[in-house]
């Protein structure tokens, strides 16, 4: 297998799982899973191994020609995004204030483009890793063909400009290229992001250009102008394949109501309708679905209701939400993973943030802020089911957990976070962890944009099927995409959408696991399972 690096991973003596069929893979694997059912008052738990057999087909065949549509193409992330993406293709090298050799562009902080996975151990137990896209073939973000809408009209070069995210020397020199980029023209609805966002709204499909006048009105019209964007990029370009992201304002969370966005169809009459429930989010996400184009959401409203999964799924489409994790989440996402497995019990969590960019100042609307409040405060939830001893009924089953965000102009893109961990130790003791963190938003948003679009259109590639005790060789069922909410993208978002029903997984390692797991089935790999018997056993 040779993926993305030039790196020729040879796996030998698995001839029974995997096989090579022209331009695919084909593995079966047998996932290993314990089905658990305790009594009422949980002080007996009957374990039940269960083995599973599926056969995966990979197609090896990387899209000839990509395109990435971002909803936000002109923010702080959308403009970083395309700048990187073109940095990087072209090998622009610069000067930065803080080094006095030139800096070559790179894809630091991509989980694909940057980190390494492990293979196994070497003859003296040593961990040998590769490049996390050796694995298997993934797109590479210099063959990006990128496109987006945006509120505000302003050309890319402006953007960047506006932005300030960038060293000086490197905006002078991208400023040529980026020049040839402006945004599509984009859906805004006032009652879903903050009313200061209003002046930058000067691109909008919805805004009469003589009265300047914006209307909410024949939403089905402006859905079926996104779907006319996507279809036109795809033959102007001749891409084969089109990944649709949301990286604009944050929305207000939208109310779920029967008849409106509970089913598929009610939610295509409520549009055709102009509920004022309908979204601009829902907008795209209902354009990609119907044009077969995988959506994530990386802003924390719900854009997803019942009514667009449904459309997923009856379309067959892939989707991914919410929110990108970036930075304190992040953290917050390993630091109470780690406490609460050392049996220590945060009792609260104070976590608080500032910044000076557009999506800070969209967030001094409480609406918006209840969006994201919403998302940040989720990520410890699945912490706590994990331990009865220490949350429970008589301890209580919640951490007293405050989130603060404020708008401060100076700080620009500067992310500054603050938290504090307070928790309970034996016998009365108590712990305090403080942490102050300072960080470039945007430039830690984008790898995650970028990692986002690479794991979706590769998982577009995977198909599966269920043996159900047949021979690999002979088995007759049909193969099928994954199920279209793709969980799989945890690891980068908040709030990560999960099929309905399911409790979403937020610990950091966990996700992490999955993912390499999922990456070494495929080429015949077991789990790492870390007992490492080569040093234990005699």
């Amino acid at each position: 297998m040779t993926g993305n690096s030039g790196i020729s991973i040879r796996v030998h003596n698995v001839d029974d799982k995997v096989k090579y069929s022209g331009n695919e893979l084909l593995t079966n694997y047998t996932y290993h899973t314990n089905v658990v059912h305790t009594n009422s008052d949980k002080t007996q738990y009957d374990v039940t191994p269960v083995d599973k057999q599926y056969q995966f087909k990979v197609d090896l065949n990387k899209p000839r020609k990509f395109g990435v549509m971002l909803v936000g193409l002109g923010g702080n992330n959308g403009s970083t995004f395309l700048s990187a993406v073109l940095a990087n293709k072209n090998h622009i090298c610069f000067r930065s204030k803080d080094r006095t050799d030139l800096v070559e562009p790179n894809y630091y902080g991509s989980v694909t483009q940057s980190s390494t996975v492990k293979l196994g151990v070497d003859s003296k137990g040593k961990d040998v890793y590769v490049p996390f896209n050796s694995v298997v073939p993934m797109v590479n973000p210099n063959d990006f063909i990128v496109s987006g809408w945006d509120i505000n009209g302003s050309s890319m070069d402006q953007a960047m400009e506006r932005a300030n995210v960038l060293e000086i020397d490197l905006r002078n020199k991208l400023a040529p290229l980026l020049k040839e980029y402006t945004p599509l023209k984009s859906v805004y609805y006032p009652d879903f992001i903050a009313a200061n966002q209003d002046d930058r709204a000067d691109n909008c499909i919805n805004r009469d250009p003589k009265t300047g006048e914006i209307s909410t009105k024949n939403k089905w019209e402006h859905l079926l102008q996104i779907r006319k964007d996507i279809q036109d990029f795809k033959e102007s370009h001749e891409l084969d394949k089109v990944v649709v992201l949301w990286t604009a304002n944050t929305e207000r969370y939208v109310d779920i109501l029967p008849g409106v966005n509970d089913t598929m169809e009610n939610l295509i009459e409520a549009i055709k309708g102009d509920h004022p429930e309908i979204a601009p989010s829902t907008i795209f996400a209902a354009a990609s679905i119907l044009e077969q184009c995988p959506y994530i959401n990386g802003s924390p409203q719900n854009t997803f209701v019942p009514g667009l999964i449904d459309m997923a799924e009856k379309h067959d489409s892939l989707i991914a939400g919410d929110d990108f994790k970036s930075g304190q989440t992040k953290l917050k996402s390993v630091l109470a993973q780690f406490l609460v497995d050392a049996g220590i019990r945060p009792v609260s969590i104070a976590s608080y943030n500032h910044l000076g960019n557009n999506d800070g100042y969209n967030l001094s609307s409480p609406q918006q802020f209840r969006s994201k409040e919403i998302s940040k405060s989720s990520v410890v939830d699945d912490i706590i089911e994990s331990n009865q001893i220490l949350y429970n009924d008589k301890l209580g089953n919640k951490i007293d957990h405050c989130i603060v965000i404020k708008y401060m102009q100076a700080v620009g893109d500067s992310k500054v976070a603050m938290d504090e961990y307070y928790s309970e130790l034996m016998l009365g003791g108590h712990n305090r962890i403080s942490i102050h963190n300072v960080c470039e938003d945007s430039l830690l948003a984008t790898p995650l944009i970028i990692d986002l679009i690479v794991m979706a259109e590769f998982c577009s590639r995977v198909t599966y099927r269920n043996l159900d005790g047949q021979d690999a060789e002979s088995a007759s069922g049909d193969f099928e995409k994954f199920y279209p909410v793709l969980s799989f993208l945890s690891y980068w978002l908040k709030a990560p959408l999960t099929r309905p029903g399911y409790q979403p997984i937020n610990g950091l390692n966990k996700q992490r696991a999955a993912l390499e797991n999922f990456l070494r089935l495929l080429i015949g790999l077991p789990a790492i399972d870390e007992l490492r018997f080569e040093e234990r056993l005699r």
